[in-house]
């Protein structure tokens, strides 16, 4: 059975808690948001931040490289 985004549990978490596990600010998130780096969902009034998303925002992060003397 292919695995597929319909069968898989999202992992949401409230803004506040999703910046926490993202180590940035609620501004940031906003951003990422808008750019689509990451998912948001709206559950009544809060906004959720997909987990799983932030994940994949950071593994797309470029690696720093450092010089060697």
């Amino acid at each position: 059975m292919a695995d597929n985004d319909s069968n898989k549990r999202r992992r949401l978490v409230e803004l506040k808690d999703g910046c926490r596990y993202g180590k940035f600010g609620r501004t940031t998130a906003y951003e990422l948001i808008a750019r689509d780096k990451i998912k948001a969902y709206k559950m009544g009034g809060k906004t959720m931040i997909d987990l799983d998303s932030v994940d994949e925002y950071h593994a797309s992060l470029p690696r720093v490289e450092t010089r060697v003397s």
